[in-house]
């Protein structure tokens, strides 16, 4: 508890148990300030609190959307590419195609060439 020392005047006019009284009112008048005090501030913390939070969350939320639409973008971006790289590699894969169907013609052209020539050759 508090130490509250009350003058030498009071003392004499309430005497000693009316000292002690007013001592202790004085002293639960005080812990009563204090508890009123501690409870006024814990409501302000929390309702600071609970205001900051919302704000928090809004800014959460107003992020997070922005994220999403960007992270959209880029996808339709990666898309994109990867049809243009697919229908590149699809032209590439038919050219080869063409190009080793050619050089097979021309081979296959050549040795019934020399087929023929070894044949004719073998025969006479």
């Amino acid at each position: 508890m508090a130490l509250f020392n009350p003058p030498k005047v009071l003392r004499e006019k309430l005497g000693e148990e009316g000292v002690d009284a007013l001592v202790e009112l004085v002293n639960v008048a005080n812990d009563k300030q204090k508890e009123d005090v501690l409870v006024f501030v814990e409501e302000k913390f929390e309702r600071r609190l609970t205001e900051v939070k919302s704000a928090l969350e809004i800014k959460i939320a107003e992020v997070k959307s922005d994220l999403e639409a960007k992270i959209a973008g880029v996808k339709s971006d990666l898309e994109t590419k990867i049809a243009e790289v697919k229908s590149d590699l699809e032209i590439k894969i038919t050219q080869a195609k063409s190009e080793m169907i050619k050089w097979m013609f021309i081979f296959w052209a050549g040795q019934t060439a020399v087929l023929a020539g070894l044949f004719i050759a073998l025969r006479t």
